[in-house]
């Protein structure tokens, strides 16, 4: 055997060292990459602590743990990566952690869960059946989704538990199957994310509208959804260039639901703290969101203001907002005078009904939201001659309109009222309603 010479001795050490350092190098390389990029995954057996967030693949949302309010209670949510104070979902909104302990995990049964350091549970997606195989995504629309890897099914997702805010993708409704809602439900103050005093739902007893409660009060009402948009907020129309509306009716799911168009910014839809809805807009160059619209608007969206058969009317100050229809007058004359308009209008003479021959026909009021849909029936089948002759027919039917206003004309479809009306109020591009 020979031995090796020291030149060749002192090549083979070089060879080695640069192969040492070259590993070192890109294992130090990794190490940084996954400590500089945030992942938008949390698998089965791993967790998140607070101090770590996931960030969807575009970058466009974060899920972590934050304060808006006490630096003590900490919450975990979803935000938009360039306003983090623009919190879309938060899940344990009314029960904080005390320190910056907690940590989401996700259990055998594809369950996330947020612990606190006592290992007790502050929050629970409650996802049935066993998924060892989970893992969670948040996703480049902001919606977190806990899925089983082996069969690819959905078990879980913070879209079908909103908080206060509506995003794109995200469904407003109702399962009539089922009975669950999509709705939201404001915070209590700017700093609590806890439940606070307003829910918006919506309404499908009749054509679905969306509704803001304060307790068992109604407070605003958008108007039925005419086909088009809902029939109190005409200015849904002017910004279709960024946004698109529909409803989804199906078994299990009547919604509304927007989207952005291409290359539209990003856009919400927040329940605020004292019962505005607002529809906010992120301008990039200023890096501000913008108030592109909000319910109520004005005097004449606070729920019934005028009463039964009582119309309002914005630029009408002079007379208090609020007249009767034609054929009706103050059901007290004395409260109107004092501008409390809310007991509404009467007949001025009872209706011919049922008496074989009659002088009753109906009076358009032109370009109007139309009426509360909890008295109203609808059938979407029937032309608007076939919905006047069956409310002339009913002598409960006080008022009747096109259900539908696509397609131009009249409209079609056929929505009727019986016994009262109430929440009537001029708009711009309102509907016609026949009393």
């Amino acid at each position: 055997m020979q031995e090796k010479s020291p030149a060749i001795e002192a090549a083979t050490a070089n060879i080695f060292h640069l192969r040492v350092i070259f590993f070192s190098a890109v294992l130090l390389s990794l190490a940084t990459s996954a400590a500089g990029v945030a992942s938008d995954t949390l698998s089965n057996g791993c967790n998140l602590a607070d101090g770590n967030t996931l960030v969807s693949v575009g970058g466009s949302f974060t899920l972590g743990f934050f304060s808006p309010g006490l630096p003590s209670k900490r919450y975990l949510g979803i935000w938009f990566s360039d306003s983090a104070d623009a919190v879309v979902w938060v899940a344990n909104r009314d029960i904080p952690m005390n320190d910056t302990t907690g940590v989401l995990v996700i259990n055998s049964t594809g369950s996330l869960l947020l612990l606190d350091g006592f290992d007790q549970a502050a929050w629970s997606s409650n996802t049935s059946g066993p998924s060892s195989s989970a893992a969670a995504q948040l996703l480049e629309s902001g919606n977190l989704v806990v899925r089983d890897q082996s069969s690819g099914a959905v078990l879980w997702q913070s879209f079908d538990q909103p908080s206060n805010t509506l995003i794109a993708g995200m469904r407003f409704g109702k399962n009539p199957q089922t009975g669950a809602e999509w709705s939201l439900t404001s915070w209590r103050t700017p700093g609590d994310p806890a439940t606070g005093d307003f829910h918006s739902v919506l309404d499908t007893k009749g054509l679905p509208d969306c509704v803001t409660w304060r307790g068992a009060a109604k407070k605003v009402r958008t108007g039925p959804w005419n086909g088009l948009w809902f029939s109190g907020v005409p200015g849904m129309a002017s910004y279709s260039s960024m946004f698109t509306n529909q409803l989804v009716v199906k078994p299990d799911e009547i919604a509304h639901v927007f989207n952005t168009t291409p290359g539209a910014p990003f856009s919400r839809l927040l329940l605020d703290e004292v019962g505005v809805v607002r529809r906010l807009v992120w301008d990039t160059s200023s890096r501000v969101w913008n108030n592109f619209a909000q319910l109520p608007s004005d005097v004449c969206d606070e729920y019934a203001k005028c009463g039964g058969f009582g119309l309002c009317n914005v630029n009408a100050a002079s007379t208090l907002f609020c007249s009767c229809m034609v054929g009706f007058s103050p059901v007290s004359p004395s409260q109107w005078i004092m501008r409390e308009t809310s007991g509404g209008c009467r007949r001025n003479a009872p209706l011919e009904c049922g008496n074989g021959s009659t002088t009753d026909g109906f009076m358009p009021v032109r370009g109007v939201k139309l009426p509360d849909t909890d008295n109203e029936t609808v059938d979407m089948g029937a032309t608007l001659e076939e919905c006047r002759a069956r409310c002339f027919a009913n002598c409960s039917c006080v008022a009747y309109a096109a259900a539908d206003i696509r397609g131009g004309g009249g409209g079609s479809g056929c929505v009727m009222w019986t016994d009262d009306i109430v929440e009537v109020r001029y708009v711009d591009k309102g509907q016609d309603l026949y009393v």
